[in-house]
């Protein structure tokens, strides 16, 4: 089954008071460290969907301030087109991921899931994409519509897969991953 990847880059960061996708994290861009998540996946294309082009294969969001309902849609629209029949799903503000962090989802046969609790990342067939499906729509309806499978999250990998939305948490979460816990 062929994977694509989609790291929605299009919040306006306004929590963090800069370009999320911009922030460095152990020397790399969030952005590079998302796409180089999805490569170590093997997913084919990588699209980042937003307003902004960081210098990966980028598609504007068809529907600006669609939240990231819009986001997905437009990515799942692009990765459809060339052939993907799935796509990983990430998010540009959970840059320390793992590719552990992901194996559970991938190995979901089916629609695809995502973690119980977390909407992000989560893993898509493109078919499950509900034809009702809008830009604006809480991302948790859209888990729930496509069926995705609700997985258990590994607690050890929590702080991980929330990622940080604001300064403070970005330091919190370095401070976590830099003394191992």
């Amino acid at each position: 089954m062929s994977l694509g990847a989609i790291i929605l880059t299009g919040g306006g960061s306004s929590r963090m008071g800069t370009d999320k996708a911009q922030v460095v994290w152990f020397g790399r861009r969030a952005v590079d460290r998302a796409a180089d998540l999805a490569r170590h996946c093997q997913a084919d294309p990588i699209i980042t969907v937003g307003a902004t082009d960081y210098g990966i294969a980028h598609v504007p969001d068809a529907e600006p301030h669609g939240g990231p309902v819009g986001g997905i849609l437009t990515g799942v629209g692009v990765l459809g087109a060339a052939g993907c029949r799935r796509a990983l799903v990430l998010a540009v503000d959970a840059p320390m991921l793992l590719p552990e962090d992901l194996d559970l989802l991938l190995a979901v046969a089916g629609p695809g899931a995502a973690y119980d609790g977390l909407h992000l990342p989560m893993v898509l067939e493109v078919a499950a994409l509900p034809e009702a499906a809008m830009a604006g729509w809480p991302l948790g309806r859209l888990v729930e519509r496509a069926g995705l499978e609700r997985l258990a999250c590994p607690p050890d990998r929590l702080d991980r897969l929330r990622g940080a939305n604001t300064p403070r948490e970005r330091d919190a979460l370095i401070k976590r991953l830099e003394s191992g816990q």
